[in-house]
């Protein structure tokens, strides 16, 4: 453990500063909101806020002392490193809590229905009913919409609507909704889990009054003025792509040229708003009460906000690592088998990569609160990312008449293999669009839309 590396840190998620332990609850509370979240580093002998090293006089002694106040004031027994580091002419301790497999952890003072905490932010939250379910799910090892609903029968799950999503991909037999864990056994009887009510269910907002889609347009950067707003409750696929509509009417700007032809320019890359609402359909916590997932478009940036903080061991600075952790195990198949979702973990590099490519800022991912909100900027910091052949492509499309694969294909010697790959990129960066039956259709030509 480098001194000097963690102090160059901020207090976050996963680190937090302490001059001394003359408030312990204050310090077992972060041990307890660490070990329950994503593990950490507590510094006992750095000032809060500013990271200045005040040092401790005895670490020995306090070291004992910690030990035996975690010992005596937190349930389940955690067992931390605790390690001496030494700075210039004094000292600091530091307590390393790992992920624990033993969630959810307590204070005994106050009880395992109230003292359970969690880390958001660089702050210790109190963990709900709600959440402290899904930390007892998570050390099971199992999975919310993996639940059966026992008082449920298979005729709550619409099967015609289900058959209807797979029916371009394979026919669909009432034996795969087990399969797909849409359906469960419980007790001799085969009902519907959580997972195939909320992506199939016939009454779906009775059982999950929450699961829907809300969506807004608002005027300038801030929400003092909304100028467009559509709520979306049909199934979860059908609500993805009403909502990619919704903010596709916003960001994909048209210009008239003459009679007969139309140019067309995205703000964002559709691959990244894409994978935005995606990401918010297939990773909310679908346990929670009280709010929808909601999209905000402003002129700046579009905001995509589910219920529910990453998974447990995961923080923010994993997402662009391609660090991936599934919550949603039933709809996560689902999706993967209808071609929503490819590898996991990859979906966020795309999006970083579409925005890179198309000169925007990052993405920002944040929690906030007991939710989870990504940010895709519509500002522009650099120049679109094309190699030359990116650029030769785009050059051969510049008459407006459009080009099939094959006629692209040659003009830049490539296979026409390779040569999808590149437009499939280009058209997820919005710099092309395409125009045809489908992904499979061999006649689909492409346009520059710039």
């Amino acid at each position: 453990m480098h001194l000097e590396d963690l102090l160059k840190r901020p207090e976050g998620k996963t680190l937090e500063f302490k001059r001394d332990i003359s408030a312990p609850e204050g310090v077992l509370k972060t041990m307890v909101a660490f070990a329950n979240t994503a593990g950490g580093t507590l510094l006992i002998g750095v000032l809060d806020k500013t990271g200045h090293v005040c040092g401790v006089a005895e670490p020995l002694d306090l070291e004992e002392r910690l030990a035996s106040l975690i010992s005596d004031h937190i349930v389940p027994t955690l067992v931390p490193e605790i390690e001496i580091l030494h700075w210039r002419r004094t000292q600091v301790v530091a307590v390393q809590i790992h992920p624990s497999p033993t969630r959810p952890h307590y204070l005994k003072r106050l009880g395992a229905e109230t003292g359970v905490l969690v880390r958001v932010g660089s702050t210790n939250r109190r963990a709900d009913r709600e959440l402290v379910d899904e930390l007892r799910r998570f050390s099971r090892g199992e999975a919310y919409d993996e639940q059966p609903m026992p008082e449920l029968s298979s005729e709550d799950l619409d099967f015609p609507a289900a058959s209807e999503l797979f029916g371009g991909l394979r026919r669909l037999a009432r034996r795969d909704l087990e399969i797909l864990r849409l359906m469960a056994g419980h007790q001799g009887r085969s009902v519907p889990t959580v997972g195939g009510m909320l992506l199939f269910g016939r009454d779906r907002d009775r059982h999950f009054p929450d699961a829907w889609i809300q969506t807004g347009r608002f005027a300038g950067s801030d929400r003092s003025r909304i100028v467009d707003s559509m709520e979306i409750h049909t199934l979860p696929v059908r609500a993805i792509e009403e909502a990619i509509g919704f903010i596709e009417k916003h960001y994909l700007h048209g210009a008239e040229i003459g009679a007969m032809r139309r140019k067309e320019r995205w703000t964002l890359p559709p691959v990244a708003v894409r994978e935005a609402v995606i990401n918010a359909a297939v990773h909310t916590d679908y346990a929670q009460r009280g709010a929808p997932i909601r999209i905000a478009i402003f002129a700046d940036r579009l905001e995509v906000e589910n219920p529910g903080l990453l998974p447990f061991g995961l923080t923010v600075e994993d997402l662009p690592l391609g660090v991936s952790k599934l919550r949603n195990r039933v709809i996560g198949r689902v999706f993967h088998e209808l071609g929503l979702v490819e590898q996991w973990g990859s979906g966020i590099q795309r999006m970083s990569s579409a925005c890179r490519d198309m000169g925007l800022r990052p993405p920002l991912f944040e929690e906030i609160g007991s939710r989870f909100r990504l940010t895709l900027f519509t500002e522009r910091v650099g120049q679109p990312a094309l190699d030359e052949t990116d650029q030769t492509i785009v050059n051969t499309l510049t008459s407006g008449r459009g080009l099939v694969t094959s006629e692209i294909a040659r003009g830049i010697g490539l296979t026409p293999r390779a040569t999808r790959t590149r437009l499939a990129r280009l058209v997820g960066t919005g710099i092309l669009r395409e125009v045809g039956t489908g992904p499979q259709d061999p006649k689909r030509r492409y346009f520059r839309t710039g």
